[in-house]
């Protein structure tokens, strides 16, 4: 396959945001959304409290709006090089803020072979080498330009975007399933132990139908009678947590995932994409500390606070970090499942939060974690809540299990594609 070398900036149009003045952002939808840098992560748009709007649409704004497949780059930040997302036509209509780039293929030029080019290592390593700032490192609109691109002809170009977008595509189907089985859970949770709903011996929802309760004090409310209170302490058996590098290895070495708060999703999974890796004597020391096992409960210490995983199998070949709490619980007073689902309750977060402390990243301290206080179902309860939510957290964990398999095969096949060395028929 004959392969010609360009610059970016050759056979795509790049532009970079308009300087909106950021005292007169909104947080109530009025108008359009914008896309800031920290609105661009890696692969992928993400807003949630950190959404702007843009209430003041006038005609000189017409150039920053943004189209579905463009692609959008960070200019500024740690992850610089990394944070790079494309716009789909469900995102829309979205305005582009200073310090983040657009890249548009020209005619001729393939948008979804150069989104593949440009999320694949060679941009990464591209950016290392030129990048500037050591304190928050940032490139330009006109260094996006000059990075190199080898293209094949378009048929070429276009059968090879759609092999690796298919790839993509089931990437994200997968993603947005565990999505909607995450909501489920959350629902049935909020069910039976916010709502005290769960069926009572009959069937039926125990608290509307006249369930008996009983008022406790220290809660402040009342909970189905039978019911403890306890602290978190009393249910566990140990919190730990992992080891931080510095000092103590080098990150990079070998192919062992080192999970870390960023690794830990808000809807309840774990994604290994972008993970650090760490070699075997770095596992050593890490897991003398960490103590990581099955049934044992992953949570993020820092804000956003509410990020936990459940390991449902051995954890082989990854480990954590000193910001991920690994909870185990006493099975004889709570589940897996349900400490899970009890430190993603949108009452606990809210609580956690407000515990949270620090000056740079905020985050909650083992102890005040272990002092929080809830109701604690009686066994029966709990058994029949650990069942079904255990079916949902084995469908979420194929997914995952799916998830990492294609990313890996996507990401093997990228640079194949890129250099000819498979053609695709």
């Amino acid at each position: 396959m004959e392969l010609t070398k360009y610059k970016l900036g050759d056979i795509a149009d790049i532009s970079v945001g308009f300087p909106f003045e950021s005292e007169r952002f909104n947080e109530d939808g009025d108008g359009v959304r914008l896309v800031r840098g920290m609105n661009v992560s890696e692969r992928m748009l993400r807003f949630g409290d950190e959404s702007r709007w843009w209430s003041d649409i006038t005609e000189n704004l017409e150039p920053y709006f943004l189209k579905e497949n463009d692609i959008v780059i960070g200019m500024d930040g740690s992850k610089v090089g990394k944070n790079f997302a494309l716009i789909k036509q469900t995102d829309l209509p979205l305005l582009l803020v200073q310090r983040v780039a657009c890249i548009r293929a020209k005619k001729g030029f393939d948008q979804n072979y150069i989104w593949h080019y440009v999320s694949s290592p060679r941009f990464i390593e591209y950016v290392n080498t030129i990048k500037t700032g050591s304190a928050i490192p940032h490139i330009s609109g006109k260094q996006i330009g000059e990075f190199p691109i080898f293209v094949p002809p378009l048929p070429e170009q276009k059968k090879i975007a759609s092999v690796l977008s298919a790839l993509d595509d089931k990437i994200a189907l997968n993603k947005k399933m565990n999505q909607k089985l995450e909501a489920m859970a959350k629902r049935l949770y909020d069910y039976w132990f916010v709502q005290y709903d769960f069926p009572d011996k009959n069937g039926h929802p125990y608290k509307t139908t006249g369930g008996p309760m009983t008022y406790n004090p220290t809660l402040k409310r009342e909970i189905p009678a039978g019911w403890e209170v306890k602290t978190l302490k009393e249910c566990i058996k140990h919190i730990n947590t992992g080891l931080n590098p510095r000092d103590n290895f080098v990150l990079g070495n070998g192919d062992i995932k080192y999970v870390t708060v960023k690794n830990l999703t808000t809807e309840g999974n774990i994604d290994f994409s972008g993970c650090d890796l760490i070699d075997e004597d770095a596992l050593k020391k890490v897991h003398k500390r960490s103590d990581i096992a099955k049934g044992d409960v992953l949570y993020a210490s820092i804000c956003p606070l509410g990020r936990s995983y459940l390991i449902n199998k051995d954890p082989i070949g990854w480990d954590i970090n000193e910001s991920v709490f690994s909870i185990r619980p006493n099975l004889d007073v709570i589940s897996s499942e349900f400490l899970s689902m009890f430190l993603k309750d949108s009452a606990v977060v809210e609580k956690a939060s407000k515990m949270a402390t620090g000056s740079i990243f905020k985050g909650i301290r083992i102890k005040e974690l272990e002092n929080m206080i809830f109701a604690v179902p009686a066994k029966n309860v709990m058994e029949s809540f650990s069942k079904q939510i255990k079916n949902l957290i084995e469908l979420e964990h194929k997914n995952i299990e799916e998830t990492t398999r294609l990313t890996a095969l996507r990401d093997k096949l990228l640079p194949l594609l890129m250099n000819g060395q498979v053609v695709v028929g």
